[in-house]
Protein backbone atom coordinates (compact mmCIF):
# COMPACT_ATOMS: atom_id res chain seq x y z
CA UNK A 1 0.00 0.00 0.00
CA UNK A 2 1.65 3.68 -1.41
CA UNK A 3 1.41 6.01 1.81
CA UNK A 4 1.82 9.87 1.82
CA UNK A 5 3.27 11.54 4.78
CA UNK A 6 0.76 14.54 5.23
CA UNK A 7 0.38 17.12 8.09
CA UNK A 8 -1.23 16.18 11.26
CA UNK A 9 -0.84 19.12 13.61
CA UNK A 10 0.68 22.76 14.13
CA UNK A 11 1.33 25.05 16.99
CA UNK A 12 1.04 28.22 14.70
CA UNK A 13 3.56 31.07 16.14
CA UNK A 14 4.33 30.16 19.91
CA UNK A 15 6.64 32.29 21.47
CA UNK A 16 10.15 30.44 23.00
CA UNK A 17 9.72 30.91 26.62
CA UNK A 18 12.77 29.48 27.40
CA UNK A 19 16.16 28.03 26.07
CA UNK A 20 17.93 25.47 28.41
CA UNK A 21 20.85 24.02 27.11
CA UNK A 22 22.37 21.89 30.01
CA UNK A 23 18.43 19.64 29.40
CA UNK A 24 18.95 16.18 27.99
CA UNK A 25 16.88 17.26 24.43
CA UNK A 26 13.61 18.16 23.27
CA UNK A 27 10.93 20.76 23.75
CA UNK A 28 9.36 21.10 26.42
CA UNK A 29 5.56 21.96 25.79
CA UNK A 30 2.26 23.30 28.01
CA UNK A 31 0.39 19.91 28.26
CA UNK A 32 -2.50 21.93 27.25
CA UNK A 33 -0.98 22.81 23.77
CA UNK A 34 0.30 19.10 23.57
CA UNK A 35 -3.72 18.26 24.05
CA UNK A 36 -5.07 20.27 21.61
CA UNK A 37 -2.25 19.60 18.61
CA UNK A 38 -2.86 15.70 19.48
CA UNK A 39 0.90 15.48 19.99
CA UNK A 40 1.84 12.79 22.33
CA UNK A 41 4.82 13.36 24.81
CA UNK A 42 8.12 11.91 23.13
CA UNK A 43 6.31 12.24 19.43
CA UNK A 44 8.58 14.06 17.43
CA UNK A 45 8.16 17.35 16.28
CA UNK A 46 9.52 19.62 13.83
CA UNK A 47 10.02 23.07 14.52
CA UNK A 48 10.43 26.10 12.16
CA UNK A 49 12.14 29.56 13.64
CA UNK A 50 10.46 32.19 12.02
CA UNK A 51 13.03 34.72 13.39
CA UNK A 52 16.29 32.81 12.17
CA UNK A 53 14.86 30.00 8.95
CA UNK A 54 15.83 27.58 11.42
CA UNK A 55 14.44 23.63 10.71
CA UNK A 56 14.97 21.14 12.92
CA UNK A 57 13.15 18.11 14.68
CA UNK A 58 13.27 16.70 18.05
CA UNK A 59 10.87 15.25 20.50
CA UNK A 60 8.06 16.77 22.61
CA UNK A 61 7.83 16.46 26.44
CA UNK A 62 5.38 17.18 28.77
CA UNK A 63 4.84 21.07 30.43
CA UNK A 64 2.59 22.52 32.98
CA UNK A 65 -1.08 22.76 31.75
CA UNK A 66 -1.76 26.32 31.18
CA UNK A 67 1.99 27.63 31.91
CA UNK A 68 2.43 28.66 28.50
CA UNK A 69 5.59 26.59 28.44
CA UNK A 70 7.54 26.38 25.02
CA UNK A 71 11.31 25.56 25.95
CA UNK A 72 13.96 24.18 23.93
CA UNK A 73 16.32 21.99 25.64
CA UNK A 74 19.60 20.52 24.90
CA UNK A 75 21.11 20.91 21.37
CA UNK A 76 17.97 22.37 19.96
CA UNK A 77 18.25 25.75 22.23
CA UNK A 78 21.27 26.57 20.16
CA UNK A 79 18.48 27.20 17.04
CA UNK A 80 16.42 29.68 18.70
CA UNK A 81 16.46 32.52 21.65
CA UNK A 82 13.64 33.71 23.97
CA UNK A 83 10.82 35.18 22.36
CA UNK A 84 11.37 33.79 18.96
CA UNK A 85 8.32 32.86 16.85
CA UNK A 86 8.42 29.60 15.81
CA UNK A 87 5.53 26.80 14.44
CA UNK A 88 5.80 23.20 15.75
CA UNK A 89 4.42 20.54 13.30
CA UNK A 90 3.68 16.46 12.91
CA UNK A 91 2.95 14.88 10.58
CA UNK A 92 1.49 11.31 10.20
CA UNK A 93 1.24 8.46 6.98
CA UNK A 94 -1.52 7.93 5.57
CA UNK A 95 -2.49 5.98 2.67
CA UNK A 96 -2.99 7.72 -0.87
CA UNK A 97 -6.67 7.39 -1.41
CA UNK A 98 -7.26 8.92 1.93
CA UNK A 99 -4.55 11.66 1.46
CA UNK A 100 -7.36 14.09 0.05
CA UNK A 101 -9.67 14.03 3.21
CA UNK A 102 -6.60 14.76 5.74
CA UNK A 103 -7.76 17.43 8.09
CA UNK A 104 -5.03 18.86 10.34
CA UNK A 105 -5.71 19.44 13.75
CA UNK A 106 -3.78 23.58 14.22
CA UNK A 107 -3.98 25.53 17.26
CA UNK A 108 -3.26 29.23 17.11
CA UNK A 109 -1.94 31.03 20.41
CA UNK A 110 -1.43 34.36 21.14
CA UNK A 111 1.85 36.05 22.32
CA UNK A 112 1.82 34.25 25.55
CA UNK A 113 1.12 30.80 24.41
CA UNK A 114 -3.07 30.91 25.32
CA UNK A 115 -4.71 29.27 22.68
CA UNK A 116 -6.88 31.95 20.77
CA UNK A 117 -8.66 29.77 17.95
CA UNK A 118 -8.74 26.25 16.41
CA UNK A 119 -9.07 24.47 13.62
CA UNK A 120 -10.30 20.85 13.66
CA UNK A 121 -9.89 20.00 17.28
CA UNK A 122 -12.04 17.77 19.24
CA UNK A 123 -14.99 20.20 21.46
CA UNK A 124 -12.76 19.81 24.59
CA UNK A 125 -11.12 22.74 23.28
CA UNK A 126 -14.01 24.77 23.86
CA UNK A 127 -14.67 24.08 27.43
CA UNK A 128 -10.82 24.95 27.92
CA UNK A 129 -10.78 28.04 26.40
CA UNK A 130 -14.47 29.12 28.02
CA UNK A 131 -12.92 28.30 31.88
CA UNK A 132 -10.04 30.78 30.77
Amino acid sequence: MSTRTMLKSKIHRARVTDCNIDYEGSITIDSDLLKAADILPYERVEILNINNSARFSTYAIEGNPGSGDICLNGAAARLASVDNVIIILTYHEVPCEEAGQVNPRVVYVDRHNRIKSTKNVDAWINNLLAAR
